[in-house]
């Protein structure tokens, strides 16, 4: 109660603390990529199919008087089952405070720091891939645990914090108060993470990391481990070309369509992005092996997954980019070798 009660007297206080100079600004951003894909499992049938991926947001944003920024965001879309696919508590974000000195404050569906100060690794550009079995728990993110409920806060510092090129975040959430129930929900997280950026000699080095411990609850059988995440990756930008390898591991319960799973992961990632011109050529590896077993119980043999891609992206005119991708996976489930196969993508992507 203490947490919640602190967090309403924040939110509160913070939009009332200045009077609003002007009505709000909105702007309106997304994009419409469709494209064919075409799966060609080992050991199973070929299929094709059209993959679309649409995106609609409003940002919506205004200064005080005293100078602090007030903004959020929010998605529409059109399919009747978006809102349960993605979770609808993702669809519309919480307030972000921008403050004078440069650091800001997301409130509500705030997010997890440690996702936060991920290095993006380049792969594929492409929406391939080969369906894999959902036994195979083996996942390929470095911010796989990195979970948190909507009744969050996330704080990040300005730029060059303590140090030149430094800046971090911190994140906790808390839990709605609702009752257990059989299935294993996250019910509150802490989070740290940070980036820094360098120059060394000619290349742009981006230094990432996190942490990130969560709290759960369920009925019943008690998990081995929480959520969690702890990851680390470097990128280097020279020119035109872009280097970049990431690790991480973790734990993540609740698993399976009936949440009755729980696994600990370790996934190892690299990846190079060159751009000429009107093109860019991504290439990205991806390795990760999972233990998993269902909830308090243990198992021996592991899951794993190996993911090689790449694409070339051409653009087209301003906002319109042809995307050809193409992903190999090899995998197993229990140390069996299951669902390895190749897919090819060819689409475009038109964004506003």
């Amino acid at each position: 109660m203490k947490k919640e009660l602190l967090m309403g007297t924040a939110l509160v206080s913070t939009l009332g603390a200045a009077s609003v100079a002007e009505a709000v600004t909105a702007t309106m951003s997304g994009n419409h990529q469709t494209g064919m894909e075409f799966d060609s499992p080992t050991g199973g049938t070929d299929t094709n199919a059209q993959i679309n991926d649409n995106n609609f947001s409003v940002a919506l944003s205004e200064t005080t008087d005293g100078g602090m920024t007030i903004s959020s965001s929010f998605s529409i879309v059109n399919e009747s089952t978006a809102s349960s696919s993605v979770g609808s508590a993702d669809m519309d974000a919480g307030f972000t405070l921008a403050f004078t000195d440069g650091s800001k404050l997301d409130l509500l569906n705030a997010g997890n720091a440690s996702g936060s100060h991920a290095v993006s690794i380049p792969g594929s550009a492409g929406a391939e891939g080969v369906a894999n079995t959902s036994t195979n728990m083996a996942p390929t993110g470095l911010d796989t645990g990195a979970t948190a409920t909507v009744f969050g806060v996330e704080y990040h510092t300005a730029a060059d914090f303590l140090a030149d090129g430094l800046k971090g975040s911190i994140s906790v959430s808390t839990d709605s108060g609702a009752a257990a129930t059989s299935t294993y929900r996250v019910d509150s997280h802490v989070a740290i993470g940070a980036t820094y950026v360098t120059d060394l000699g000619d290349s742009a080095v981006t230094l990432g990391a996190g942490y990130s411990a969560s709290e759960g609850a369920k009925t019943g059988t008690k998990v081995n481990d929480d959520n969690s995440n702890m990851h680390v990756g470097i990128s280097a930008v020279t020119g035109d070309l872009t280097v970049a390898v990431g690790f991480a591991d973790g734990s993540v319960a609740g698993v399976t369509d009936n949440g009755s799973d729980e696994y600990t992961y370790e996934v190892v990632k690299a990846g190079v992005k060159y751009v000429s011109g009107d093109l860019t050529f991504n290439v990205g590896i991806a390795q990760g092996d999972a233990d998993d077993h269902s909830i308090g119980g243990s198992d021996g043999a592991d899951d794993s997954q190996e993911v090689t891609s790449a694409s070339v992206s051409y653009a087209v005119a301003s906002g319109v980019t042809a995307i050809l991708g193409y992903t190999t996976t090899d995998s197993s489930s229990e140390g069996v070798a299951t669902d390895d196969g190749s897919a090819w993508y060819i689409g475009a992507n038109m964004a506003f």
